[in-house]
């Protein structure tokens, strides 16, 4: 007994080991047959030959920021001078190139998402054990497990994003003379994000609105003596979101306006460099034009799917699909075979975790609406915010930020663009789960807690065959489609 109090409280680095095994999990998933299907995969058509014309010099358009592309390009140069995963050669990029080369920069990065999302809830509220559910769940994501094992740019949007979401609360968390760095870090990773992709400015976003909302319940809560303001402050500190008002319309300008935008404008110069025409604005201007001529219907892709259908995961992507007579035989094959012929299914299907999916969207729906009655009740207006009402309202507009902006969009969009908010809900869920298993006055909600986390897990472990590309029989495919449009 007494060796169980002594490892309860911390006199064993479970955390450090656990974060530890959580990133050797991601990295061995990713990396663990990356060099299969000697193919262009899904959008790997564009990406991975984007990123070989800037080692060949080739000028192209792109309907995109370039920074996804240098880093995979960087990545192909490093895996061309190595000797691993030369055993399959193509190209189909435009040169001579390994699947491995324009892969495993991708794979790396992945890995390193489950850590940021871990150390973004321990910047929360300072709790190893919320941080560590929250790390596990993001490991045990489908979407992002897909996403890293090839060469497409949304590991690096969301990263950077989170980046730049992980230096602002580092920065809330320091005495306001040394916040700068930590500021100016968030801004760059913020320009950053928003290079690989537009909608990497939802990070930003989500900024500005826990910004504001800080202040606008500042104006809301009665007027108190300075010196209990300063208490209430420091009780609330268990969360830097507290401090969100010690930073002025100023700071907001310099470190969440100026700096991204210098970032974004730098990190073309590359580009610019091999591709002079079109020029930085019309390149924009273009770039924009592109985005809003596609249309939405399912002529222009076949999974197309609306912004409310994400959270229910409604309509995954297949982003590979080939059936073979056995595991032996080549795959892809050249023409493929006749449909119903294969007695073996290799399919990459780009889908979260089902039930971390619905759980982390019933999570975040119960923490909107318990901000709703707290607002309407007036509980917000009468008493200080607490960490709990600063954490979920920094999940739920988080949240928000990252799915609201696309309810306009007219264009063909995929349920990967859900990816961002997706990190949000599921740290909604892991922080629920966290809650229910230090409640040790109720066992039932400590049996709930390990529930969700074994069901997550094993979620994971049932649908790896289709994140992987593994070999199925069409029955084990038909077992693992549980409605038709996942198909």
């Amino acid at each position: 007994m007494t060796l169980f109090k002594k490892l309860s409280h911390w006199s064993f680095p479970w955390f450090s080991i656990g974060m530890i095994a959580i990133f050797f999990l991601s990295l061995a998933v990713r990396f663990w047959g990356l060099e299969r299907f000697n193919a262009l995969v899904f959008d790997e058509v564009y990406y991975a030959k984007f990123a070989n014309n800037y080692l060949t010099g080739t000028q192209f358009f792109n309907a995109h920021p370039p920074l996804s592309q240098y880093i995979i390009a960087i990545g192909i140069w490093i895996g061309s001078h190595v000797s691993m995963g030369q055993d399959t050669v193509n190209s189909f990029a435009g040169s001579l190139r390994t699947t491995w080369s324009y892969r495993w920069i991708n794979a790396l990065t992945g890995s390193f998402i489950p850590l940021i999302v871990a150390a973004l809830a321990y910047q929360l509220n300072r709790r190893r054990r919320f941080a560590f559910i929250a790390g596990l769940f993001a490991a045990a994501d489908g979407l992002f497990l897909v996403e890293s094992r090839y060469a497409l740019n949304n590991v690096y949007l969301v990263i950077l994003g989170l980046l730049g979401q992980l230096f602002f609360l580092i920065a809330l968390h320091k005495p306001k003379e040394r916040r700068w760095a930590s500021l100016g870090l968030s801004g760059v990773f913020f320009g950053a994000s928003a290079c690989i992709k537009w909608n990497g400015l939802w990070f930003l976003l989500g900024v500005y609105m826990i910004w504001a909302a800080a202040w606008v319940i500042q104006r809301m809560q009665p007027k108190v003596k300075h010196q209990e303001s300063e208490v209430r402050t420091t009780k609330s500190a268990q969360t830097p979101l507290a401090n969100l008002t010690q930073l002025n319309i100023f700071h907001v300008i310099w470190y969440f306006a100026i700096i991204p935008v210098v970032t974004y404008s730098l990190l073309w110069i590359p580009h610019l460099k091999m591709n002079p025409t079109p020029g930085f604005w019309q390149a924009q201007k273009e770039i924009l034009l592109f985005h809003e001529k596609i249309g939405s219907s399912p002529d222009v892709h076949p999974y197309c799917s609306s912004w409310y259908s994400w959270i229910l995961m409604w309509r995954p992507v297949a982003y590979f699909y080939q059936t073979a007579r056995d595991t032996n035989e080549l795959v892809p094959t050249y023409p493929p075979l006749p449909a119903d012929f294969g007695k073996v299914i290799y399919d990459v299907h780009a889908m979260g975790n089902p039930f971390l999916w619905w759980l982390s969207t019933a999570a975040i729906l119960l923490l909107l609406l318990l901000l709703v009655q707290r607002f309407v009740e007036g509980t917000g207006r009468k008493s200080a915010a607490g960490p709990h009402t600063w954490i979920a309202l920094y999940l739920v507009l988080n949240w928000l930020a990252q799915l609201l902006p696309w309810v306009r969009v007219t264009r063909c969009t995929f349920i990967y663009h859900y990816m961002g908010a997706s990190v949000f809900s599921g740290l909604a869920l892991a922080w629920l789960v966290e809650r229910w298993l230090q409640n040790r006055d109720k066992p039932h909600y400590r049996s709930a807690g390990f529930t969700v986390i074994a069901v997550v897990m094993l979620a994971f472990v049932f649908w790896l065959p289709i994140y992987l590309g593994l070999p199925l029989s069409p029955a084990d495919y038909r077992l693992r489609m549980w409605f038709s449009s996942w198909i």
